[in-house]
């Protein structure tokens, strides 16, 4: 099938189809982990956004399921320089582009992401539109790509948070220390790293209230990853505001972000992000560094952190905040995932096993 991704300073590329036809629109993101497209298709964060893999090959080890962060894909669209025709793995049950076309995602195969993502690093993020099949036409994927709201506009949170309450009891017991969840667009391996240290899990959808948390009776909230401008979690916001300095308060990426606003920081767009399974991030503390998988696009500006939360963790690159906490509200925040899926361990028990230290 004939493909075309066009951007909106101008720029558009023909590629090769492949996935489901149809037309998708949002920011063009890139992403730079060698394996895990099952993970990141499937990730809720990259909602609103049309996701390109930096690795040139991807597919090589098929579909399985086992690694889904969420119930199906959550990306717009998909675009990557060459998909592997025959996957080998014996886990694997169907091709990546079985697996877009089954959930009606399009996608973009045979074109440039080198250079696509040499300009996005130079001019930052751009807003795009990716069609595929018969219709596509460039002037009008051009006028989609320029016109379509930026995602700051958008309530993502929303569209990816779950509908109702649910609950998970850890090893069948629901013995352990009870924590508050609010699903902001929460990744699967979170919920399975929190199962695993025998706590008991109330979830609930972003939209809930805080009469409706409290009565769980929490030892603690933790607020979860998610897609979009953290502003937009206003309901997340007055949530965390109304329960500081009675139960403690975790975030990760984006509920971090959210816990600073409510704080009384301030966020700000990066120019393009983090997106991968290798960032540095420097441990203030012990001078440690480590290697993180990370998805954002959002930070917390550390000019205006002073007197509200400690930082204590920076990206090594960058400098920017990955990690603060208040010991006298009880918070504890990090913008890297903990979680991994994909990328490496490095941060897992470090993150969630302090987490119990909080929790009285």
């Amino acid at each position: 099938m004939k493909a075309i991704l066009a951007l909106e300073d101008g720029t558009i590329v023909e590629g090769e189809g492949f996935g489901a036809e149809g037309t998708a629109i949002g920011e063009l993101v890139f992403a730079t982990p060698f394996t895990g497209y099952e993970e990141a298709l499937t990730d809720p964060s990259y909602k609103g956004q049309i996701l390109m893999l930096t690795y040139p090959l991807v597919g090589n080890y098929g579909v399985s399921g086992a690694k889904f962060q969420s119930d199906g894909i959550k990306v717009e669209g998909f675009a990557i320089r060459e998909k592997c025709e025959f996957p080998s793995h014996y886990k694997s049950t169907r091709g990546i582009d079985e697996f877009l076309r089954t959930e009606g995602v399009p996608g973009i195969s045979e074109i440039d992401t080198r250079m696509l993502t040499r300009k996005t690093r130079q001019y930052g993020t751009m807003k795009a539109c990716l069609q595929v099949g018969h219709a596509s036409e460039q002037e009008e994927a051009l006028t989609l790509a320029i016109n379509q709201p930026d995602i700051s506009e958008l309530d993502l949170i929303e569209q990816v948070t779950c509908k109702s309450p649910y609950r998970l009891q850890s090893k069948g017991t629901g013995e352990g220390k009870r924590i508050a969840v609010l699903d902001l667009g929460i990744k699967r391996n979170i919920l399975r790293n929190l199962a695993k240290r025998n706590w008991d899990i109330f979830v609930y959808p972003a939209t809930a209230t805080e009469s409706e948390l409290r009565a769980a009776e929490p030892d603690a909230l933790l607020l979860s990853n998610g897609p979009g401008d953290p502003k937009r979690g206003e309901n997340a916001m007055r949530v965390v505001k109304n329960v500081l300095g009675e139960i403690p308060v975790f975030g990760i990426c984006l509920g971090l972000q959210i816990v600073a606003l409510a704080l009384g920081c301030d966020t700000y767009k990066l120019k393009f992000g983090h997106r991968g399974a290798n960032q540095p991030v420097k441990d203030l503390k012990t001078g440690r560094v480590y290697i993180t998988s990370q998805n954002h696009g959002f930070a917390v500006d550390k000019d205006t952190m002073e007197g509200k939360a400690e930082l204590t963790q920076i990206n090594a690159n960058d400098l920017t905040v990955e990690g603060f906490e208040n010991s006298y509200l009880g918070v504890k925040c990090v913008q890297y995932h903990p979680e991994a899926s994909p990328g490496p361990w490095d941060t897992e028990e470090i993150f969630f096993d302090e987490l119990a230290t909080y929790i009285k």
